[in-house]
C-alpha cells in the first residue's frame, strides 16, 4: 500500500531498524546502537544486512497481541463490559454487537492494518534490498530473504482473510504516494503461495537461531492457506478442489516433522490453582510440537513489543491477563498481587464454551479454567451477601475455598449444595454455568462477597504463568501460533471438503488423535452438551469422531476446545462460512443484537486509509 500514513511507517521503521531491540530470543536479537551510519550504507553490508531481517521478527509480538479482530465477537469469546446479555441494555464493544457501531472507524480495524503493513513494508526492505548485498554467500542470503518472504505472507494472509481486496505492495517504498489500488483476494493468494513455495525451498529445517522461520513453519502455513482457498470464499479465492488436496499434504508433512507433546498441559506454563501452593520451578516453552512461536523472554529491557508502537507500556507476553474472571476480589484477598496476576475482560468466556468440554474427562477443561477460588487470607466475621440472612457471618481461614464453580453436567440442584449466602450448606459461593454473567457484575446474589467485582465466572487460566509481575503484560513464555495439533485437525477438515490420500485414514482418525491426547481415560466417549447454547439443558452428546458423525461443526467444536484463545477463531468461522451462524447461536451479545450478516464475513476498511488514498479505496459493500 502507498498511502500516506504508511509511508510515514516505512519511513520511521528504516530509521529505527539499526536501534530496535528486536523480538525474539536474546541470541540472535540483540541491540545495537547504530546512530551515524545511514541506511543505505549500513544495509548494504552483511551485518546491516542481518539487522534488517531480525527487524522484521519484533512486530509479530504486536500483531498477535493485536487480537481483538481475532477472538472477540465469536462463539468462544466476547468483549463483555459492566452489563449482561439478559439485560435491557447492550453497551459493550460492536465486535459482539455487530450494529452500526462496526464501521470504519472502529480503531481496532485501524490498529491491525497499520501493524500489518508496517510487516509488509520491513519485508518488502529486506527482498528489494538483497540484491545490493554481495559480501555473504547465496545459501546465506537466500534463507534471510525466504524468512521475510514468510513473514510477508503471513502478513497478507491475515489482511486478505479479514478484509478481502487489499494492496499489495511488493517493493520498498521510498517515496510519498497516495496510491492504494485494492487487489482481487485471488492475486493475494497467488502471491502468499508464490512466496511460500518459495521459501519452503530454501529455508533449513532447523533454524540457525531458536525462533526464526524454518521449512516447517512455511509448511504450516501452506496447509492453512490451500485449506483456506479450497473453501473458496464467495468464490474470489481462485479455490479448487486441488487445494484441500495440497492442505492435507503439507498437514501430514507437519505431523511427520512435530509429534504431538504427550500432555495437553505441557504446552502451557506449569502452576497450580491454589496460589498458596503455587509452582516456583523453570518453564520450558519449547516443546517439540510447537512449529512457530512469537518469542518473548526474561530480560525486561528486550520482552517489549517493537519499539515504534507504544500500546505495550510494560512488556512482555499480556495472553495472562486479558481473559477475563477475577480473582482479586475473592473474600481474603491479598488485593491486586501476582497470586491471581491480573484478569481484564477484554476477551471473556462465552457460557456455551464451558459447555463443549466434558468436565471429568477432558484434561483441557481442568487446564483452561479455574473452577476453586481460594483465600489467600483469613476473614474474620465475614458478611456473605445478604441475600437471605443479611446478620450472618463466617470465620474464613487461609486456604478455605471461597468460590467453586460447578461443572454444566452437575449444577448444584439442592439447596444443601449452595451457598449460605442463598441458604445453603457451603461456606462458599456455588455458581452454576448458568449464572455466568460474562464479566463484571452480581449474578442472582451468587457471589461471596461485597466488593462489587465478583468472581461470577471462572478465569481463564490457560495461558497464566506465575512467578511474573503483576501487570497487564510481563509475561516471559512464549505464544505459540502454530502446533502440530491444529495440523491434524487441518487434515481432518480437508478429507471431510473430499481430500485423498491421508497418511493417517479418514477424517475421523486425525481428529480423535487430538481428542486422545486430551483426555484423562484414553479412548473414553466423551460428553460435551447437546445444545451448548441452552445453559440450562443437561442433555449429552459423545464428542469422539466416527466415520459416519465426523461433520465441520464437529472439527471446530474441537478446534475451540483445542485452540481456545489462540490467534485463529474468526479465521476459522469465516473460512468455513460459519460465522453468522455459529455466532448466532453461541454468543449472547449477538444474539440479543441480532444484527449479524453475511457482510460481516469482511471488515470494513479503516476509514482512515480511504480518506489517506486518492482516489479513495472503495469500501467493502454494506458499510
Amino acid at each position: 500500500m502507498k498511502s500516506t500514513r504508511y509511508i510515514r511507517f516505512t519511513t520511521f521503521t528504516i530509521a529505527l531498524i539499526g536501534m530496535v531491540v528486536a523480538g525474539c530470543k536474546e541470541d540472535f536479537l540483540t541491540e545495537k546502537p547504530l546512530t551515524t551510519l545511514t541506511t543505505d550504507v549500513y544495509y548494504s553490508t552483511e551485518a546491516g544486512f542481518e539487522d534488517l531481517v531480525r527487524s522484521c521478527y519484533p512486530l509479530l509480538r504486536n500483531i498477535h497481541q493485536a487480537r481483538t479482530l481475532v477472538l472477540n465477537g465469536t462463539d468462544i469469546f466476547s468483549q463483555t463490559g459492566f452489563s449482561d446479555p439478559k439485560f435491557a441494555t447492550l453497551s459493550t464493544s460492536a465486535l459482539e454487537h455487530y450494529d452500526v457501531r462496526l464501521n470504519a472507524t472502529l480503531p481496532d480495524l485501524q490498529t491491525l492494518w497499520t501493524l500489518l503493513y508496517a510487516e509488509i513494508a520491513r519485508t518488502n526492505t529486506v527482498v528489494s534490498r538483497a540484491d545490493g548485498i554481495t559480501t555473504m554467500t547465496a545459501d546465506a542470503k537466500a534463507v534471510r530473504v525466504s524468512e521475510a518472504k514468510f513473514l510477508r505472507a503471513l502478513a497478507y494472509f491475515y489482511l486478505v482473510q479479514q478484509w478481502g481486496d487489499v494492496p499489495m505492495p511488493l517493493t520498498e517504498t521510498v517515496s510519498p504516494s497516495k496510491d492504494a489500488k485494492r487487489v482481487a483476494s485471488a492475486d493475494v493468494y497467488k502471491q502468499i503461495l508464490a512466496d511460500l513455495v518459495d521459501a519452503e525451498a530454501k529455508l533449513p529445517v532447523t533454524a540457525s537461531n531458536y525462533g526464526r522461520v524454518t521449512k516447517g513453519a512455511v509448511q504450516f502455513l501452506l496447509s492453512r492457506v490451500y485449506l483456506t482457498r479450497g473453501w473458496n470464499f464467495n468464490n474470489a479465492l481462485g479455490g479448487s478442489a486441488a487445494d484441500f488436496d495440497l492442505a492435507l499434504q503439507y498437514a501430514d508433512k507437519i505431523i511427520d516433522a512435530y509429534p504431538l507433546a504427550t500432555t495437553y498441559s505441557a504446552l502451557f506454563p506449569t502452576r497450580s490453582e491454589n496460589p498458596l501452593k503455587q509452582y516456583t520451578g523453570a518453564q520450558n516453552d519449547k516443546n517439540a510440537e510447537i512449529v512457530f512461536a512469537v518469542q518473548y523472554n526474561s530480560d525486561v529491557l528486550t520482552n517489549k513489543t517493537d519499539i515504534a508502537f507504544t500500546q505495550d507500556a510494560a512488556g512482555g507476553n499480556n495472553l495472562h491477563s486479558v481473559f477475563g474472571g477475577s480473582g482479586d476480589s475473592y473474600p481474603g484477598t491479598k488485593g491486586r498481587t501476582t497470586d491471581y496476576n491480573r484478569y481484564q475482560p477484554i476477551h471473556v468466556t462465552n457460557p456455551a464454551m464451558y459447555r463443549l468440554f466434558d468436565p471429568e474427562n477432558d484434561s483441557r477443561y481442568d487446564l483452561n479454567f479455574v473452577e476453586v477460588g481460594y483465600a489467600l487470607l483469613p476473614v474474620a466475621g465475614f458478611k456473605p451477601l445478604p441475600v437471605v440472612n443479611p446478620n450472618l457471618k463466617i470465620d474464613i481461614k487461609a486456604g478455605d475455598t471461597v468460590v467453586y464453580f460447578r461443572p454444566w453436567n452437575k449444577p448444584a440442584v439442592a439447596l444443601a449444595d449452595r451457598g449460605i449466602d442463598l441458604g445453603g450448606k457451603k461456606n462458599y459461593s456455588v455458581v452454576n454455568v448458568e449464572e455466568y454473567s460474562g464479566g463484571y457484575g452480581f449474578v442472582n446474589g451468587s457471589a461471596v462477597n461485597v466488593s462489587g467485582f465478583p468472581g461470577d465466572q471462572p478465569l481463564m487460566w490457560k495461558f497464566w504463568q506465575p512467578g511474573i509481575a503483576y501487570g497487564d503484560a510481563f509475561g516471559t513464555f512464549n505464544e505459540a501460533i502454530f502446533r502440530s495439533a491444529e495440523a491434524y485437525l487441518i487434515a481432518a477438515e480437508a478429507i471431510v471438503k473430499g481430500a485423498k490420500g491421508g497418511k493417517l485414514g479418514g477424517a475421523e482418525v486425525y481428529y480423535n488423535k487430538v481428542l486422545d491426547r486430551a483426555l484423562v481415560k484414553k479412548g473414553t466417549d466423551p460428553q460435551c452438551a447437546k445444545s451448548p447454547e441452552n445453559v440450562k439443558s443437561l442433555e449429552a452428546v459423545s464428542y469422539r469422531a466416527t466415520s459416519a458423525n465426523i461433520t465441520i461443526d464437529l472439527i471446530l467444536d474441537e478446534r475451540a476446545r483445542e485452540l481456545m484463545g489462540e490467534y485463529s477463531r474468526w479465521f476459522d468461522l469465516k473460512r468455513t462460512g460459519k460465522l453468522v451462524e455459529r455466532v448466532k447461536k453461541y454468543n449472547p451479545w449477538a444474539a440479543k443484537s441480532a444484527s449479524i450478516s453475511d457482510k460481516h464475513n469482511l471488515r470494513p476498511i479503516p476509514q482512515g486509509e480511504i480518506d489517506l488514498s486518492y482516489p479513495a479505496m472503495p469500501q467493502n459493500p454494506g458499510y
